[in-house]
């Protein structure tokens, strides 16, 4: 008799053993270093910036749209694979332990964003209302579970609708009232807090009556969305890791990829600086994660105060970003037309060497010309000479001899 709880069991399992394999490489001494700094001067500053908030800082609506939007995110993770589409379909009927068990396992994973984001906000929150206590914060904090809890559920009804516009509608309409009642929440305006619930619970009420008139479980859009978010993860784990699942995505961005690669000379000692130049553009992994890195951490040196410890968040993005990038070296290691090329291999090293170079020395400059819009001169002489100081080094100390070893 197939027990749909016990194989849900089996399943987590194994997602939990396979997360966490990945995990402890992506958390390695490197990347915890770099985290317990980001957060320690994070921390340091966030309290400074609290000491000198104005009056009229729309604290509200920042919360109320993170919240909101936090409220409305719930991913379900069913945890099927491809196969289910074959040998599960015939056991719809007694699947229901199974997906209520998906729920909930999506509910749990997802209250920490919740807790982070209350957690960050709270001395803001206590800053901005210092008339409130404690216990009001907890119990909005729990309201907003509740509302999430809802959420969550009315996005498993609606993956029942094969309509994306339908969905699409539906997502949109619940985000705005999600948003709005959390700004209300933490405004304190009670009423109107209690009129977008309703309009919220009468969306929520119409949802369920639309899934009710559905056929039954959509196998292939389930499948689709846990297997894009399972995706989304080893591209993340990649960068640190070898992770043999993973299933490249490759965009055309031929506006982008033809002043890069039209000045590559056409020659046989090029071969590998044409292949890494246009896997680093084309690929869907390396070219928005060096863009998020050197945005992340202009934002952090346009808002810090401080022209020092500007310059060590300068040096720790730019280190983030070098050894991102020498996930590059593996990138096609699985393709074994390469071995046919009549090349020397050791231009394959070469080639990602110089790329990894040329993204350091490019990130230097932009941060270099941020001291320099701050009109922070000496920083900027600094930071200039410091930073394409410290890619040189990087480079010839630890990403040649690492990629040698490989």
């Amino acid at each position: 008799m197939f027990d749909s709880h016990t194989f849900y069991k089996k399943r987590l399992s194994s997602h939990v053993k396979n997360l966490s394999r990945y995990l402890k490489y992506m958390f390695n001494g490197h990347i915890a270093f770099a985290m317990l700094f980001f957060t320690a001067a994070t921390a340091y500053y966030y309290q400074q910036w609290l000491e000198q908030l104005p009056a009229n800082f729309p604290t509200g609506i920042i919360m109320g749209i993170v919240l909101g939007l936090l409220i409305s995110y719930n991913p379900i993770r069913t945890l099927l694979q491809e196969p289910d589409l074959v040998f599960l379909i015939a056991a719809e009927q007694r699947m229901g332990p199974y997906f209520r068990n998906s729920i909930m396992y999506s509910f749990v994973i997802q209250t920490y964003l919740i807790v982070l984001a209350a957690a960050a906000f709270g001395p803001l929150y206590f800053t901005s209302f210092s008339g409130r206590a404690g216990s009001v914060y907890l119990v909005t904090i729990l309201l907003f579970l509740v509302l999430k809890g809802m959420n969550m559920l009315t996005n498993w009804n609606m993956l029942k609708v094969r309509d994306k516009s339908l969905r699409t509608i539906d997502l949109t309409a619940r985000t705005l009232l999600n948003i709005v009642t959390a700004y209300f929440v933490i405004e304190g305006h009670a009423l109107f807090a209690i009129v977008t619930i309703v309009l919220l619970l009468l969306v929520i009420v119409y949802d369920f009556m639309v899934a009710a008139k559905q056929p039954g479980i959509i196998w292939d859009l389930l499948i689709e969305k846990d297997q894009s978010r399972l995706q989304s993860f080893y591209r993340i784990a990649n960068l640190f890791a070898d992770v043999p699942h993973l299933k490249n995505k490759v965009k055309k961005r031929e506006w982008l990829t033809k002043p890069f690669i039209s000045r590559i000379p056409f020659e046989r000692s090029a071969t590998y600086d044409y292949l890494y130049q246009i896997s680093f553009l084309r690929s869907g992994d390396y070219l928005g994660m060096y863009i998020r890195l050197v945005v992340i951490g202009g934002i952090f040196i346009w808002v810090i105060p401080n022209v020092w410890i500007k310059m060590l968040f300068a040096i720790l993005f730019i280190y983030l970003s070098l050894f991102q990038m020498m996930a590059l070296y593996q990138h096609h290691r699985t393709q074994m037309w390469l071995d046919l090329y009549p090349v020397n291999p050791n231009l394959k090293q070469t080639a990602v060497i110089k790329i990894i170079r040329k993204l350091g020395y490019v990130q230097a400059f932009a941060f270099t010309f941020l001291f320099i819009f701050q009109l922070e001169w000496v920083g900027s002489i600094i930071i200039l000479v410091g930073a394409l100081t410290f890619v040189w080094a990087y480079v010839r100390f630890y990403v040649i001899p690492k990629l040698g070893k490989v």
